[in-house]
């Protein structure tokens, strides 16, 4: 059964009536990816926010120079956390980054439905117990977590680039619910 075909469930401005450089990104989004992000054309419902979004999204999630944390963790931190949220359209976009980025579909899997039964080192194991603990009660955090991140070898910067990573995805999930946006439908074969 095919999901729903809308993007967002609100109006969306047309592509065509976009301003140039939104539309060259979307091109780029085309070149890399294959297809423009339905997260993307949501954002367009506010330009600006796009832009801000755009650009917190690809500092946080592609930057290599400002944050230890690998790409996969940080996927890897995305799908615990829309997990915890059940948020349909992160668990499969992100989902898609894990078997990408893993090599290995069934870790993508496995991050989607329930990330204790993978196989995983005592350092990923912690910080994703700590992004689920800081989603599921962020109340909860203390210095014991803190320091379970340290004690597996997280840095105080790794530790800032966990929780920045996690709230950023409690954030997206809440958006996503919210206007009950729908992922790409290409993510679903993607990487198997």
């Amino acid at each position: 059964m095919p999901q729903p075909d809308h993007i967002v469930k609100i109006p969306l401005p047309e592509l065509d009536s976009l301003d140039e450089d939104t539309k060259e990104y979307f091109s780029v989004c085309e070149e890399n990816l294959g297809m423009v992000p339905n997260v993307l054309r949501a954002y367009t419902g506010n330009i600006e926010k796009f832009r801000n979004f755009t650009a917190f999204y690809n500092k946080l999630m592609l930057d290599e120079e400002d944050c230890n944390l690998t790409k996969l963790e940080r996927e890897m931190i995305a799908v615990v956390v829309s997990s915890a949220n059940r948020c349909y359209y992160c668990l499969v976009a992100h989902g898609q980054a894990v078997r990408q980025l893993s090599g290995d579909p069934q870790l993508g899997e496995m991050m989607v439905m329930n990330y204790r039964v993978a196989e995983l080192d005592e350092r990923t194991h912690t910080m994703l117990d700590f992004a689920w603990k800081l989603t599921k009660s962020p109340h909860d955090i203390g210095d014991v977590d803190r320091d379970g991140l340290r004690n597996v070898g997280f840095v105080e910067q790794d530790i800032f680039d966990i929780c920045d990573t996690t709230a950023f995805f409690n954030y997206t999930n809440r958006m996503a619910h919210g206007l009950d946006m729908m992922p790409n439908a290409d993510y679903h074969e993607m990487n198997r």
